[in-house]
């Protein structure tokens, strides 16, 4: 029986995508390009931080049992003791019934447990007054209340942000061992295509997919590698897939609906490795196929944008976010349908969907238009074995 007759299940779909993902291979960079890298090693402290005890206001350093009861009416005096210089140790210790002025972010001399604000302070000569009672380490940042020495600060697996980036810089990490980004090659076929810069002739249209592929595996880590148009003649095709499975960790084909190409596509898979699946109880998106060419992972999406960027979405990031040994997390919105859904059964529908102050709406059209991608917000599913949804009832928004 032909696979293509055999449909998979979404679920059956992940677990294959999952399992033909290469080698996880790590490499070793420097910060200043890590931002958005996924971390392949735990991150330890190499120290106390921020390694010395910290003020967090401008005020006095002081020792809080010597501020009990102090008010308006009956503040709390102490013996000035001098200065602390940002970024400097302080010249003497804090003893009872004494204090110091720290500027934010000043060394808190010791003996100190406390540092009252200058808004609830008054300098007298030699006398400061403390118009309230301060609490045992209150506004002091200690030396290892950041992060300790040996605390595992980072996990492997965290994509780092901004934030990340800047937790690494405040311990020392010049470099960071990171999951390298995967070549993800990307194949358009179809004798209608012509390059972008080309204004279409009669019949023919714009290569979307070259573009949409690139940008989705960009969002997920990835280093997109464009081959271009290729013509839909199965030795043309041939060269192009061996190539790019030669050059790349994973091929993208998208391109062509006629049962000609697809079935190329699908011979040239088998040929070059092995057909896993070919066509998957999914809509949109039933013809793809799924393979392993020179044993690299090889998915034929639909050439209807719209259909294969859902596909992409919603089977297709699994597959690159495992390269980063990453589970896919999509974002999800609960809302309230807003209009009835049908649906047949034997297939997961994945329904492009609007969000608006009512609820969600959805975005009904062709595979082949491409407003629907600009005009939703997500997709929500419909699962194979129901009839459809109810306007009313409460959904799952996968965002985009």
């Amino acid at each position: 029986m032909s696979l293509f007759l055999s449909l998979k299940s979404v679920e059956s779909a992940k677990i294959t995508l999952k399992s033909i993902a290469g080698k996880r291979e790590t490499e070793i960079i420097d910060l200043a390009e890590a931002h958005g890298r996924t971390l392949s090693e735990d991150i330890t402290s190499p120290m106390d931080l921020p390694g010395f005890s910290r003020s967090i206001v401008d005020g006095y350093a002081v020792f809080s049992k010597d501020t009990l009861g102090a008010s308006e009416s009956l503040p709390a005096m102490l013996d000035y003791s001098g200065r602390v210089e940002m970024g400097q140790p302080a010249a003497s210790d804090i003893k009872p019934g004494s204090c110091a002025y720290v500027p934010t972010g000043g060394n808190v001399p010791d003996g100190a447990n406390a540092v009252a604000m200058v808004e609830y302070s008054e300098e007298l000569g030699d006398q400061v007054l403390i118009y309230r009672p301060m609490a045992d380490g209150e506004n002091i940042v200690f030396a290892d209340e950041d992060f300790a020495e040996s605390e595992v600060v980072l996990k492997a697996g965290t994509t780092l942000r901004p934030q990340e980036c800047g937790v690494l810089a405040a311990l020392g990490f010049l470099k960071v061992s990171v999951f390298r980004r995967p070549v993800v090659g990307i194949i358009s076929t179809g004798n209608e295509l012509v390059p972008v810069g080309e204004v279409p002739g009669f019949g023919k249209v714009r290569d979307v997919n070259s573009m949409l592929c690139s940008g989705f595996a960009e969002k997920h880590g990835c280093i997109p590698k464009r081959y271009g148009i290729v013509a839909d003649e199965r030795e043309t095709l041939f060269s192009a897939v061996k190539k790019a499975s030669e050059e790349c960790d994973i091929v993208l084909i998208s391109g062509g609906s006629s049962k000609d190409l697809r079935d190329n596509t699908s011979v040239i898979i088998g040929e070059l490795g092995e057909v896993l699946i070919h066509g998957i109880a999914i809509s949109p998106g039933k013809p793809t196929i799924i393979g392993k060419a020179l044993d690299k992972p090889v998915i034929g999406l639909p050439g209807h944008p719209a259909s294969a960027y859902v596909v992409l979405h919603i089977l297709i990031s699994g597959l690159l976010d495992a390269y980063r040994d990453q589970e896919t997390v999509f974002r999800t919105k609960n809302l309230t349908l807003i209009q009835n859904i049908s649906s047949a059964q034997g297939r997961e529908d994945y329904i492009r969907v609007k969000i608006t102050p009512e609820g969600a709406v959805p975005v009904f059209g062709k595979s082949g238009l491409l407003n629907t991608l600009i005009n939703s917000d997500g997709v929500l599913k419909i699962p194979a074995g129901s009839e459809g949804l109810e306007a009313g009832e409460q959904v799952e928004v996968i965002l985009w």
